[in-house]
């Protein structure tokens, strides 16, 4: 008798404590019996979605005011981000010189072999913490790093060194980029996009899901919104998000930026993008063809340029000089612009063809696009289509910056809209 009472109270305190939790969520469950009833009570432990209050209960403990926490990221060998923290005195987080360089096991993430595995990362760009916020006037703070050998040599995947030989003594230029990162959201079983059937796909076809409202339309907002957010507390220059043509599938903007930090920002941008996910226990991709079947847009990271001379009168004759150089070197663009880029650019849903190079006013089936406003001022900038979603940033602003800045090649004619 003692034992079943015993029972019985241990699974009424269990129910209450999942009530509150989820009440507390604002899933508006009534009572333990509803709870019970529902199936949601589980003997699962470490899953993210844990009780609000009992994270808040380590949130709110101060943080040492002469000390701060410094998230070091960096990119790995297949292009993803990793981290890890430190703590450091807090003098240290206000300019990166004075950050001290660390250390990462490479052959844990196939960037070093084993017997010589030690990786060192050398901080290159600060921003504020958005996951740790503090209310005491000082900025934990993340770190983006790139990574050495212990002898200084960049690593084979530092990709940003190989971009900084691109953008090192053409300061002058003033190379503005903005890069439109796309991405598509799925549930955690990886293979449905949110919005979906599983299963299955969407009855209606693209049309109304691009910068749409509306449950039946909008999958994935709260999750945009709340990455707009964090990248602006970080410092990381958003310039704007919408929904994009897929269903599941979003967009948000950085820039313009100049030179270098173009790929720093986007970046650590992609970070944050995770790290949001990992809280809304979503899974994110940033592969450029992720849905195969049927008729459905890839995602890519359309880069918009502008030189100084871009921006200047005249600046529409640079820009086509420009595009006839990126013509010119298509292949070798192509090579670097991502993976699986082959099954988004078909010459289909708003694509260019991948064999073949053309530009266009105000034209979306074009490799590089001209605005209508660029044409009409004669200056501004182009958009470079070809990028995909997973590419590298850093290769990519270089590689369009050695380009540019590379001997005249021949005139090219526009592609007329009505070929596209």
């Amino acid at each position: 008798k003692i034992n079943i009472m015993k029972f019985a109270a241990t699974v009424l305190a269990l129910a209450f404590s999942s009530a509150a939790a989820f009440s507390h969520a604002g899933f508006g469950v009534r009572n333990s019996a509803s709870l019970q009833m529902a199936g949601l009570l589980s003997d699962q432990t470490g899953q993210s979605s844990l009780d609000p209050a009992v994270i808040d209960r380590y949130n709110s403990l101060a943080y040492p005011s002469d000390k701060i926490l410094a998230e070091y990221v960096w990119v790995d060998a297949v292009g993803n981000t990793r981290s890890k923290t430190r703590t450091l005195p807090a003098a240290k987080g206000k300019a990166v010189d004075s950050l001290p360089r660390w250390n990462f096991d490479g052959s844990s993430t196939d960037q070093a072999p084993g017997d010589d595995s030690e990786v060192i990362l050398y901080p290159q760009r600060i921003f504020r913490d958005p996951f740790r916020p503090r209310s005491d006037g000082v900025d934990n703070i993340l770190v983006m790093c790139d990574c050495y050998t212990p002898a200084g040599q960049p690593i084979e995947t530092n990709n940003r060194a190989k971009a900084m030989k691109a953008f090192e003594g053409k300061e002058d230029e003033e190379i503005w980029f903005g890069c439109e990162q796309e991405f598509t959201l799925f549930n955690l079983d990886t293979k449905t996009p949110l919005g979906w059937p599983e299963g299955g796909m969407p009855i209606r076809p693209q049309g109304p899901y691009y910068c749409s409202v509306g449950p039946e339309n909008n999958f994935g907002r709260a999750i945009t919104d709340s990455l707009y957010r964090a990248c602006l507390y970080a410092g990381i220059e958003i310039s704007g998000v919408n929904g994009e043509v897929m269903p599941g599938q979003q967009e948000y903007q950085i820039g313009p930026c100049v030179g270098i930090d173009a790929g720093d920002q986007v970046t650590m941008s992609r970070y944050i993008l995770q790290r949001v996910c990992e809280d809304f226990q979503v899974y994110c991709t940033l592969h450029p063809k992720p849905i195969t079947e049927g008729d459905w847009n890839g995602a890519g990271m359309h880069t918009n340029v502008s030189t100084k001379d871009m921006r200047e009168e005249g600046g529409l004759e640079v820009i086509k000089k420009a595009i006839y150089k990126l013509g010119a070197n298509h292949d070798e663009h192509i090579a670097i612009y991502g993976e699986g880029n082959e099954l988004r650019l078909t010459g289909k849903f708003e694509t260019a063809s991948i064999n073949d190079f053309s530009f266009g006013v105000a034209n979306r089936g074009a490799s590089v696009r001209i605005g209508r406003d660029t044409e009409s001022e004669g200056k501004g900038y182009f958009e470079d289509r070809r990028p995909s979603s997973n590419c590298d940033p850093y290769l990519v602003t270089g590689k369009i910056m050695e380009t540019i800045m590379g001997p005249d090649a021949p005139e090219i004619a526009p592609l007329d809209r009505l070929e596209a």
